[in-house]
């Protein structure tokens, strides 16, 4: 079985196609933020305004112990 799915014409500029990529890569964990904002062609600040917009948060919390982290405060 062959699925087909028919695209309208869209007009994307190469530097939306960038920060899309970007974000993406970023959101999967493939790359970091500094590399991210590489790909996209901003800078890192510029980049994390861009992710906060979007409602991405700049900065990944995973495996951090909390507790542990409080008392290095």
């Amino acid at each position: 079985m062959v699925m087909e799915i028919k695209i309208p014409e869209i007009s994307v500029k190469e530097e939306e196609i960038k920060v899309l990529l970007a974000i993406k890569l970023f959101e999967e964990g493939l790359v970091s933020l500094g590399r991210a904002a590489e790909i996209s062609g901003y800078s890192e600040r510029t980049f994390s305004e861009i992710l906060v917009r979007k409602g991405i948060p700049p900065i990944k919390y995973e495996n951090i112990n909390l507790e542990k982290g409080l008392n290095n405060v």
